[in-house]
């Protein structure tokens, strides 16, 4: 932030988008209190929700004893418990193997019926060895029981392929089901894939204008969504990869891009001249 403002950025925090239009050779971008701003390009970075499982009440020990996270500050308040993961992906699996550094016992619940289906083969080696680990397939969870200040003391699960309902111990539940997409407000704007992830690149030009991008004489950037000078980068990407390392890369990336169109034309939205012409190598060409 300190960084930020020292070059001249405008902060606006809480800010909600509830519109992006183009209009002149640029956008404008609304926000939900009507106030509204215009641009000449825009980084879309809002990341994704995470899911919640259908289970009545949980929403009440969120951050206390139900957890979408397993760092150590959540796992240094279940030592000496045992704790539950939900989940049958390599997120769940990396979980489980840590947390058993600190809780006594690990019930890994999966939905499905086999542990490989939707996690690496290293990974599943390494959970199926560890003694402090219980597998669980066909397991969803039914309902959380807890004492006092919402602190989760027990699970109901239910086997989903018999129907058997039984009861859990568990001090913490981790879940691990994935996440969705944050677009909401740019649908019909721009396009997505099929999970609402925003299509970048070389599959946000099969999906674009042609037209329009014949008159730019180029193609959308690495990642650049369908609409000129309009970037994605991170987890709301189609196709990125849903690490911090990729995408920390991915936004300084989407600022290093923003700049290539500029180079040429001084606007990435904008080729041609005043007068239709596109400017000369080296001619300064100024735009209101």
């Amino acid at each position: 932030m300190l960084q930020a403002r020292k070059f001249g950025a405008r902060l606006m925090a809480p800010a909600q988008v509830s519109g992006l239009t183009p209009q002149d050779d640029e956008y404008v971008v609304t926000f939900t209190d009507g106030s509204r701003t215009r641009t000449g390009a825009v980084i879309l970075a809002s990341g994704v929700w995470y899911r919640r499982p259908e289970v009545p009440g949980i929403d009440r020990p969120e951050g206390i004893s139900v957890y979408y996270a397993a760092t150590v500050h959540e796992a240094s308040l279940c030592q000496a418990d045992r704790v539950a993961v939900v989940g049958g992906g390599n997120s769940a699996g990396q979980a489980a193997l840590f947390l058993v550094n600190y809780a006594i016992m690990v019930h890994l619940l999966v939905r499905g019926g086999d542990l490989n289906a939707d996690m690496s083969r290293y990974l599943v080696d390494q959970v199926e060895r560890h003694l402090k680990i219980e597998v669980l397939l066909h397991t969803e969870v039914r309902g959380l029981s807890g004492g006092e200040r919402e602190k989760l003391e027990s699970l109901m699960v239910e086997d989903n392929a018999s129907s058997e309902l039984r009861e859990l111990r568990a001090a913490a539940l981790f879940v691990f089901i994935g996440a969705r997409s944050r677009t909401e407000w740019p649908r019909g704007v721009l396009p997505l894939n099929e999970k609402g992830f925003v299509l970048t690149g070389t599959n946000a030009q099969a999906a674009a204008d042609a037209t329009r991008w014949a008159a730019l004489g180029r193609s959308p950037l690495l990642l650049e969504t369908a609409l000129p000078g309009v970037f994605a980068a991170g987890d709301i990407r189609s196709g990125s990869v849903k690490r911090v390392a990729s995408v920390t890369g991915e936004g300084v990336m989407a600022i290093r891009l923003v700049h290539e169109p500029r180079k040429q034309t001084g606007n990435p939205v904008r080729t041609a001249g005043p007068e239709g012409r596109r400017p000369a190598a080296g001619q300064s060409v100024s735009w209101r």
